[in-house]
């Protein structure tokens, strides 16, 4: 298992979305189980969190998006992350949550997204997946 003070966490808000209490208390049961978490605040568009993940050196994006604008603003994203080199899920571990209805949480999937994570989501669940995943990254993979 990777040692979790070496995975850092970018937390993430797109688009319009001014909510931000669940990212702000994922962003802080990651960073109690750990991890270094960076949260990017609101309102951030896909560029700037593209941009984030590239300066921070991310080995996490997680997305938290409430504003039913995750069709775009998430593949979008995806998008951003080929164009600069970074394979999703290989390069860096792609997760979502907030409001996504289950059958846009498999187009997601499909499209990069390695898991979204829906209201009510156990924070356990989204660590142990986190734990899981990381070391599938070619970074962690010795």
């Amino acid at each position: 298992m990777v040692e979790r003070s070496k995975v850092r966490i970018i937390v993430a808000k797109p688009g319009l979305d001014g909510h931000d209490r669940g990212a702000k208390v994922i962003a802080r049961a990651l960073r109690d189980a750990g991890f270094e978490v960076i949260y990017t605040g609101i309102r951030q568009t896909p560029e700037q969190i593209v941009e984030s993940v590239i300066q921070e050196d991310a080995d996490v994006l997680g997305i938290s998006i409430l504003s039913g604008a995750h069709m775009v603003l998430i593949p979008k994203i995806l998008r951003l992350l080929e164009e600069r080199g970074l394979k999703p899920n290989e390069d860096v571990l792609v997760i979502a949550g907030g409001i996504i209805p289950p059958d846009d949480a498999q187009e997601l999937e499909k499209m990069g997204v390695a898991k979204v994570f829906g209201p009510g989501s156990p924070i356990e669940d989204i660590i142990a997946f986190i734990d899981e995943n990381i070391t599938k990254l070619r970074k962690f993979s010795g």
